[in-house]
């Protein structure tokens, strides 16, 4: 047989029958009484307690799913699990009368850490070493659960109440980085994204009312909620920052990065912002970055 033709075997294999997506060690697990706020749990092979990447899905708080969690095979290949959440919609929230919505969706990630951190001796997770990651208002999520203050509650007589949201690391793909409209319109003059976590018609509706929701805002913003004792932040874009400049893709932009890279730089908080272009930065290979602050050795 042709000496080529058997190099190229393994790559036609892969190609012709891909590696099997792992399947959920626990699948569809309720974490609240909704129907939205189930998880799934992927269990590395590990003789230690294993680190975890925590998941949060895209899709603008209206829609997505938690079925594909990035970095799935890489991690359990290094033996970190992962956790992959859904939770409630905005929809969702505007049906049982949330106000202002998004709360429902940020306090369900929040909730949902709580859970898996007091499952953490049954799944043979390790609490103190946990990622949050995820793309656009997954990424947002992610980076709000970073900054906002621990929420563990020690009086409550809930044990889940009591576990800490506080995370390792997060990895933010294309995240919004502020719910501000202002801020917002000042960095993306054309952006039309955020008023509809408000359940709010327009952005014109939403920049009329930013006084009233200000408290809100102050309280949601991962930009506003950043402080120098942070974890570190990777935020990465498909596209080269310009402040101030119109984008073809306002809600991913790359100035909610550069933006928020701004004050984390003035505030001495830690983090690394990548693009196309962008300067040398210390993880090119984000999963490396990842694996640094969890503390997992990984392979050269």
């Amino acid at each position: 047989m042709n000496r080529r033709f058997l190099l190229l075997i393994p790559l036609l294999l892969s190609t012709v029958c891909p590696a099997k997506k792992p399947e959920p060690t626990l699948a569809n697990l309720p974490y609240g009484p909704h129907p939205k706020q189930v998880l799934d749990v992927y269990q590395a092979k590990s003789t230690v307690p294993a680190p975890v990447l925590f998941f949060t899905h895209g899709g603008g708080w209206m829609n997505g799913d938690k079925g594909n969690p990035d970095f799935l095979a890489r991690c359990l290949e290094n033996g970190i699990s992962v956790v992959s959440i859904n939770y409630r919609l905005i929809p969702n929230a505007i049906e049982a009368k949330i106000d202002p919505p998004v709360k429902a969706c940020l306090d369900d990630a929040a909730r949902a850490l709580q859970f898996t951190r007091s499952k953490a001796a049954e799944w043979h997770l390790d609490k103190t070493r946990i990622a949050g990651c995820g793309g656009s208002a997954g990424g947002f999520t992610s980076l709000w659960l970073a900054y906002h203050p621990d929420q563990a509650d020690a009086k409550s007589s809930d044990p889940v109440a009591r576990e800490s949201t506080r995370l390792a690391c997060v990895l933010a793909f294309v995240p919004q980085t502020s719910l501000d409209p202002r801020q917002m319109h000042d960095w993306i003059p054309n952006n039309d994204y955020g008023h509809h976590a408000f359940a709010l018609p327009s952005m014109a509706d939403f920049i009329a009312k930013r006084e009233v929701l200000m408290p809100w805002i102050k309280r949601f913003s991962p930009y506003e909620l950043a402080t120098a004792d942070d974890p570190p932040v990777y935020l990465f874009y498909d596209s080269v920052p310009a402040l101030g400049q119109p984008h073809k893709d306002p809600p991913h932009s790359a100035n909610f990065g550069l933006g928020l890279a701004e004050k984390l730089k003035a505030i001495g908080a830690p983090y690394e912002l990548n693009y196309p272009g962008a300067p040398v930065v210390e993880h090119p290979d984000m999963f490396r970055f990842m694996a640094k602050h969890l503390k997992v050795s990984l392979p050269d």
